[in-house]
């Protein structure tokens, strides 16, 4: 196969594209996606601080790599959830990264706020995805705002995107589907979100990741395993295979005709948000935030 646009040898297939590219034609298309993706939506501009969420996974230093290289003002921030094995590789994976890159990045450490994974995991009665899922989204939104940053980036991709979007039609969870897409505007207390890899896919960044030399933390969560979310990526890997283009025509024609729909049906639920009465975050409860009460819920005597 030649490449689409030098027609040199091309290094890249993109089956969903019905093209190719060479090495150094696929890092501009690639680089055009990013734009694309921001420019379309009004993710932001270069007058914003960016705070990049970084697990020290392929998709998330691509992105911060990316950003920096378009001349954005990047930060990274790096959880550590205090996982052993794990969590001090990917530390050291971003940190690295970071370093030889010279992006600034801030470090917040779970086992210093009173909440290591492992301690979580054994003292809740509940999924430990979701109880991961809660703390980090509230440290990504609390550096966020204490920091003055105008966007919190994440690096999901448009695999990402896709599959949280077919589970959350499967369950027809309108809460979830309202506010579902590539921007979720700041406000009640919460950050900018923004998501500007959702053009591209996984094998995307993967390769962008490969053509780069970024290294990249590859070993899964040790306590992830039988995620439903795995299952439904599976999935449209197998419909994108049988129907090249079917992911994005699937997320951008919900962009453009189910989220607005979706929007105004939130709108006239109108949940009240209040601050949370033991740190101020955001919450719906009227009480303590979600994080608060496993705050609580650690502090209890063991049974």
């Amino acid at each position: 196969m030649k490449c689409k646009i030098c027609k040199a040898t091309a290094v890249v297939a993109l089956r969903s594209h019905h093209t190719g590219f060479c090495a150094d034609c696929f890092l501009k298309f690639f680089s055009r996606q990013v734009a694309k993706g921001i420019e379309s939506q009004g993710l932001f501009t270069h007058s914003d601080r960016i705070l990049v969420a970084l697990s020290g996974g392929k998709d998330s230093l691509a992105l911060a790599l990316e950003l920096s290289r378009q001349g954005y003002d990047v930060t990274g921030l790096h959880i550590d959830l205090d996982i052993p094995g794990s969590s001090p590789a990917a530390r050291a994976v971003v940190s690295a990264f970071c370093a030889k890159h010279g992006i600034p990045l801030i470090i917040k450490s779970m086992a210093e706020e009173g909440m290591p994974i492992p301690l979580v995991k054994a003292r809740l009665n509940r999924p430990i995805c979701s109880a991961c899922g809660k703390i980090k989204r509230y440290w990504f939104n609390k550096t966020a705002l204490d920091m003055g940053f105008t966007a919190l980036a994440t690096g999901h991709n448009l695999d990402d995107e896709v599959a949280r979007l077919f589970s959350n039609t499967i369950r027809w969870d309108a809460a979830y589907l309202s506010d579902q897409g590539p921007l979720l505007e700041g406000e009640d207390g919460f950050a900018r979100k923004v998501k500007p890899l959702w053009r591209l896919t996984e094998f995307e960044t993967a390769n962008y990741a490969f053509l780069m030399g970024i290294n990249h933390h590859i070993d899964p969560c040790p306590y992830s395993g039988g995620a439903t979310f795995s299952i439904h990526k599976q999935l449209w890997q197998e419909l994108e295979a049988a129907m090249p283009g079917r992911k994005i025509d699937f997320y951008q024609g919900f962009l453009e005709r189910g989220r607005p729909a979706f929007a105004r049906r939130d709108a006239e639920a109108g949940l009240p948000v209040r601050p949370c009465t033991a740190c101020g975050y955001p919450t719906a409860s009227g009480g303590l935030c979600g994080v608060c009460r496993i705050r609580e819920a650690l502090r209890q005597p063991e049974a």
